[in-house]
């Protein structure tokens, strides 16, 4: 019989809670759907420790500051509790708390991205030959102007 076969449920709780990698917490706090996608924005770059780049073995503790970059908002957490057991999303909220600065910057964010969609005309028609060149002349001007 294996050391760990003989362990009981309490001392595998309290090993477990001492040292959890970084890709488990985001996977159990519930900011990626499985390891693997949070191994990959670890590894993309997309996760930052106290302002520096982490690898997927990085070891999480409590207090720990966190940020989380998913598609088009960043989040900053501060780490509040260890897991490493995916729960309903109530209980996986209890693991972090959000940065007040981080939440008041995705607010401006998100209003910022809805006041600039009233500006885009929808089409209701695939471009045509004559708009698909006018539209790469525009786009030419403006990449020639930056």
């Amino acid at each position: 019989m294996t050391r760990k076969a003989q362990r009981t449920s309490t001392e595998d709780d309290e090993i477990d809670d001492d040292k959890i990698r970084i890709d488990k917490w985001l996977w159990a706090a519930r900011f990626f759907k499985t390891r693997n996608l949070a191994k990959q924005a670890i590894e993309g770059g997309k996760i930052h420790c106290d302002g520096q780049r982490v690898k997927a073995s990085k070891e999480v503790v409590i207090g720990l500051e966190l940020t989380i970059r998913q598609d088009l908002t960043e989040k900053i957490v501060i780490v509040k509790a260890l897991s490493d057991q995916r729960r309903g999303a109530p209980e996986a909220a209890l693991l972090y708390e959000e940065t007040e600065a981080s939440k008041q910057k995705r607010e401006q964010q998100s209003a910022d991205r809805k006041a600039g969609l009233a500006n885009f005309i929808i089409s209701d028609h695939k471009p045509n030959k004559k708009e698909r060149r006018q539209i790469h002349r525009f786009q030419n001007i403006f990449e020639q102007d930056l």
